[in-house]
């Protein structure tokens, strides 16, 4: 009797202690939403949409260019396919849609400044949180990033988003 005593007491302590680890927790989530929140307030309307970078306006995408595409692709083999594939999850998130999920200056802004995107994007933060992985900085030059751009528009099977 005095080990179910002993062992229902046992419980009753780790049952307080993770309930108090929960509630210490849950105050720095409340924290850390409101910095969050904070992050998103001051990041302009263009920042939130196309990502934070050197690419400080909107992308026009005119007709593919296949040459363009072809420098994109070797950039890719050499650069990124380490750790995305374009059609499953590997190290970072599939990228044969990315074209119609994110704008062309987003995509670039990813590519040439991914520790601060990372840092301050919403959509990059959720990223690292789900693939617990940073995008290394592969000082990919912005003509680089532009091919990597338009082969990536070869890989979609929508419409790209503008």
């Amino acid at each position: 009797m005095d080990v179910r005593k002993e062992a229902c007491g046992l419980g009753l302590a780790a049952l307080m202690l993770a309930m108090g680890a929960w509630s210490c927790g849950r105050g720095s989530e409340e924290e850390g939403d409101a910095e969050e929140s904070h992050e998103e307030q001051t990041l302009s309307a263009f920042e939130l949409e196309h990502g934070i970078g050197p690419v400080k306006e909107k992308v026009e995408l005119g007709a593919l260019d296949p040459a363009l595409a072809d420098r994109g692709k070797a950039a890719f083999q050499t650069k990124c396919s380490m750790c995305h594939k374009m059609d499953t999850t590997y190290v970072g998130p599939p990228l044969g849609e990315v074209t119609v999920r994110r704008t062309p200056a987003f995509i670039m802004n990813m590519i040439l400044n991914p520790q601060e995107m990372v840092e301050r994007h919403p959509v990059a933060k959720q990223l690292l949180a789900e693939r617990m992985t940073f995008m290394p900085n592969q000082q990919v030059t912005p003509e680089e990033a532009r091919a990597l751009l338009e082969y990536l528009r070869t890989q979609a099977g929508g419409a790209p988003r503008q």
